[in-house]
């Protein structure tokens, strides 16, 4: 039997397949559509400090391979979710990691310690880079405030931290080192590309926010690139996302350097695309001659090697 359980610093999942925030719900809507237990992990939908309406209609669009959204981070607040959304989660035979964003560092740091105390949880990821909200501060554009959100969260919250990236900086290295040396467990990178979409004939905007976050298999290649190049020059694990459908996808992430993956357009238009995918690991890793996910880690060759 193969050995498909991988280790994020603190954090140990029984296999390198998790659901991305925003993807799936709080899980309880694609309880219909897949066995839990075959998840590494669920990060449900981020939450924030008071509810959020999000922004204005349209949210999303569809783009060739791949979709744009800018939903804004609608959630109903901190209380409503550790009131009505974690007893249901925290009863899963799955790793939970809850996603939490803050309009300002101190938001960050609240909302880490309400959930710190809270059981049920095995990590917490940081969104430091939703490009599609209004108010607040895209943290993961500079190493300083990256560093003060994970330092600070650090600080009060006892669970595995995950610092999520963003790509819409000059160089993503340099963010993720400063959350490794915050003490981030691991880091989860990309989030989606900054792109919009143009209804030429109406000459307006499609989506009502004008710019959205793009995902899907489009953005697969750029993500592959910039995971490889973290793992390469970052101690810390990485989790890698963008565009993954296929366990061709996560093989090539694993062996680009990736610890787990996450899977988050593919839950829109297969729902049963993480558990398909973690029932052939074991297969893939065969094929590499592999006994364990950790063999093959980081193994890519470059040419001429």
């Amino acid at each position: 039997m193969a050995q498909l359980s991988v280790t994020l610093g603190r954090l140990t999942l029984r296999n390198p397949i998790v659901v991305a925030s925003g993807t799936f719900g709080y899980a309880r809507e694609m309880a219909a559509f897949i066995d839990f237990a075959r998840l590494g992990a669920i990060i449900p939908k981020t939450v924030t400090r008071l509810p959020r309406a999000g922004n204005r209609p349209p949210r999303t669009v569809e783009t060739p391979s791949g979709m744009l959204n800018a939903i804004g981070l609608d959630n109903d607040g901190i209380d409503h979710f550790i009131a009505q959304h974690l007893p249901y989660l925290r009863r899963l035979p799955t790793a939970i990691i809850a996603n939490i964003a803050g309009k300002t560092v101190d938001e960050f740091v609240e909302l880490a310690e309400r959930l710190g105390a809270e059981p049920g949880l095995a990590g917490l990821e940081l969104n430091l880079s939703c490009p599609n909200v209004s108010g607040g501060i895209d943290f993961a554009t500079d190493p300083r405030t990256t560093s003060e959100v994970v330092r600070r969260v650090r600080a009060v919250c006892p669970l595995p931290l995950i610092a999520k990236l963003t790509p819409n900086v000059t160089d993503v290295t340099v963010i993720a080192q400063a959350a490794a040396d915050a003490g981030a467990d691991a880091v989860s990178l990309v989030n989606t590309f900054i792109g919009m979409a143009v209804d030429w004939r109406r000459r307006r905007p499609i989506l009502g926010h004008v710019t959205g976050g793009l995902s899907g298999p489009a953005i697969k290649p750029l993500a592959l690139r910039l995971v490889w190049q973290v793992a390469r020059q970052v101690a810390v694990p990485v989790i890698g996302i963008g565009g993954i459908t296929t366990i061709d996808d996560v093989m090539e992430f694993l062996v680009a350097g990736a610890r787990a993956v996450q899977l988050g357009t593919v839950n829109f238009f297969d729902p049963t695309a993480a558990q398909r995918i973690s029932g052939e690991l074991p297969a893939a890793l065969a094929t590499l001659g592999a006994t364990s996910v950790e063999q093959i880690v980081g193994t890519l060759r470059l040419n001429g090697d």
